[in-house]
């Protein structure tokens, strides 16, 4: 095996192993909030942590995730300079997919946020983050702000002439898409909860 192939490899699993790690689930647990599993939506985001009222941890959990993105795809960068791609989708499908956890992870919004952020030279990621915060602003649920931020992604790409990893993003958004498929259900119902309200 070549050194390319090798670069190509361990740029891939670091990204997953980074990106698998279940903070919002450590977190949780760590500060007596339980099995984050348990509770409301059973997701292990930070919205899903905000639902047990610890504010600080869902804050926590939402830096963590948006780090874990980040870190792979600048090591990358750093270390193995064009594998930060493989380094990307690695940690987005090691959140959405983390090995330690049975394969159930999060829905893959702030780790999107994390791989922008690394991908482009932080306006990439501004831009991302600011639709995210928008939609959060404008309707106050999170599922439509993560959806709107999703489809903002390959768009801001294409904006900044970066073709060669739009074809990446518009699987990673797929995918943020598919993971919210009960949402969107619950969005076409009426009943999505909003952003802050108590797990039942």
């Amino acid at each position: 095996m070549d050194s390319i192939a090798v670069q190509m490899l361990v740029s891939l699993a670091v990204g997953y192993l980074m990106g698998s790690i279940p903070f919002g689930l450590l977190l949780a647990r760590a500060t007596g909030a339980g099995d984050i599993r348990d509770v409301g939506s059973g997701n292990i985001g930070a919205t899903n942590v905000l639902r047990t009222g610890k504010k600080w941890v869902a804050a926590l959990t939402l830096v963590f995730d948006v780090a874990k993105g980040a870190a792979p795809v600048l090591l990358a960068t750093r270390f193995f300079p064009g594998t930060e791609a493989l380094a990307a989708a690695g940690a987005f499908f090691g959140h959405l997919y983390p090995v330690w956890i049975k394969f159930r992870g999060g829905k893959g919004v702030a780790t999107y946020a994390g791989i922008m952020f690394g991908l482009f030279p932080w306006l990439g990621g501004l831009i991302y983050a600011a639709v995210w915060i928008f939609g959060l602003a404008a309707f106050r649920i999170s599922s439509v702000a993560g959806l709107l931020a999703a489809i903002s992604a390959p768009l801001v790409a294409y904006w900044f002439g970066h073709f060669e990893i739009i074809a990446l993003l518009v699987a990673c958004s797929l995918l943020v898409f598919w993971n919210h498929r009960e949402n969107i259900e619950r969005l076409l119902a009426g009943n999505e909860p909003r952003v802050g309200s108590k797990a039942k």
